[in-house]
């Protein structure tokens, strides 16, 4: 089970949320591949954390259907299902809408900016053809909107879903169209214009269009 060594060991966390935040990613990237078998002892040596965060993230993990675990048995990475973006998008399609509806209320100039400024970021990644760091200038397009809802079930929800959401683009190589450039803007128009019927609409739309260019 071959594991980084040269990743980023954050300060000011605790190390479950480490262990938790490091294997989610290295599952969502790939360096922990589909069926790998885990050791909860090596994983424990790489992050440079006891067995017992380790253990504790990956029951984490196994609830949100990164990992199956088998008393006495493996621990292993699940498997890639190309369908399940049907099951995925659908309800985060409903929870963003949801979310930007709810963020009307706490929208200020400022994020409005500061979204204006991410759309800015994410039409050039697109156009350079960096799709990677487009699909991460998205996400954070969306995680303001989502903040800016202050709801942390919808939050804990969202960040759930779009782990896998994330995963599938990596493995299916899944590209943002420029579509998405026009319904970002679209998006901050009506935040301004504090029209939460539209907004929630093409937010929505905004995200059942992949499943069909998908």
């Amino acid at each position: 089970m071959p594991i980084p060594v040269n990743h980023t060991k954050p300060v000011r966390t605790t190390a479950k949320r480490h262990a938790f935040n490091q294997l989610q990613q290295w599952i969502i990237d790939g360096t922990l591949q589909p069926d790998e078998k885990l050791n909860d002892i090596e994983l424990a040596q790489a992050l440079g954390v006891s067995r017992t965060p380790i253990r504790e993230s990956l029951q984490l993990l196994e609830s949100q259907g990164f990992v199956t675990m088998q008393p006495g048995r493996a621990t292993q990475v699940t498997a890639v299902e190309t369908h399940d973006i049907n099951n995925l998008l659908p309800p985060l399609a409903v929870l963003q809408a949801l979310a930007v509806e709810l963020s009307i209320q706490n929208m200020d100039d400022a994020t409005l900016e500061l979204l204006e400024e991410k759309n800015t970021e994410f039409a050039d990644a697109l156009y350079a053809k960096e799709f990677t760091t487009a699909l991460k200038v998205d996400e954070e397009f969306h995680q303001i909107i989502v903040d800016s809802a202050n709801n942390p079930y919808i939050l804990s929800m969202i960040e759930m879903l779009q782990a896998h959401v994330r995963r599938l683009f990596y493995y299916e190589k899944i590209v943002l169209r420029e579509h998405s450039i026009k319904q970002h803007a679209e998006i901050i128009r009506l935040l301004r214009e504090k029209d939460s019927q539209k907004v929630a609409e093409t937010m929505r739309a905004n995200w059942i269009y992949t499943i069909e260019e998908f």
